[in-house]
């Protein structure tokens, strides 16, 4: 006798990345205590999140139109992926504390955070932000849907990078240069230099 009929299976995956999308949504709108800064950029952010939104829209369309099914493996993955996502964010936004925001934003006082999540990458959050977009794409199976987001995201990540970089050495100097040169950008491959 089988206990889970395949009909209540069926819907899993879409209900899975909508979750995962609502749940970032609450996670952006949390007020936290930070100080305030000049911002010297918002263009990025609104990117960011048409990328999140867009990769949600096709990668639900691409799974409807393919008609996919569920494959517990990639399912596994994508969950995986994202709760990765959701505890990096969160560790990186611990580590910042009252730094933390959104946007490419230095305060007079701000404190060079090597720490961490900061310890394996210097963007953790970027980091963060790509295993959230794999995660949908391994959900709903989705590959066309993370290819086309690619297209948008990858070069906005570049942008945002550099803007973020530039800000952080002008603010930290020949500290921040030895940051950049002792730990990698994004992705964490090797191991901390301390």
């Amino acid at each position: 006798m089988r206990l889970i009929h395949d009909s209540m299976i069926e819907p899993l995956p879409l209900v899975s990345v909508v979750v995962v999308y609502a749940a970032r949504l609450v996670e952006l709108k949390t007020k936290r205590d930070t100080v305030r800064g000049p911002v010297l950029e918002t263009r990025t952010l609104r990117l960011f999140l048409l990328s999140g939104t867009l990769m949600l829209a096709l990668a639900l369309v691409e799974n409807l139109w393919r008609k996919t099914g569920l494959s517990w493996f990639t399912f596994a993955a994508g969950w995986l992926c994202a709760l990765g996502s959701f505890w990096l964010r969160r560790r990186a936004i611990a580590a910042l504390g009252k730094f933390w925001s959104l946007h490419v934003e230095i305060r007079d006082h701000h404190e060079f955070v090597c720490n961490g999540p900061f310890r394996w990458v210097r963007h953790p959050t970027y980091f963060s932000m790509i295993l959230e977009l794999l995660s949908a794409a391994f959900i709903l199976q989705a590959p066309l849907a993370l290819a086309a987001v690619s297209a948008l995201f990858i070069p906005v990540l570049v942008t945002r990078v550099r803007l973020e970089e530039a800000a952080l050495i002008e603010k930290f100097g020949d500290a921040y240069r030895e940051y950049q040169r002792a730990t990698p950008a994004i992705f964490p491959w090797k191991l901390p230099a301390k």
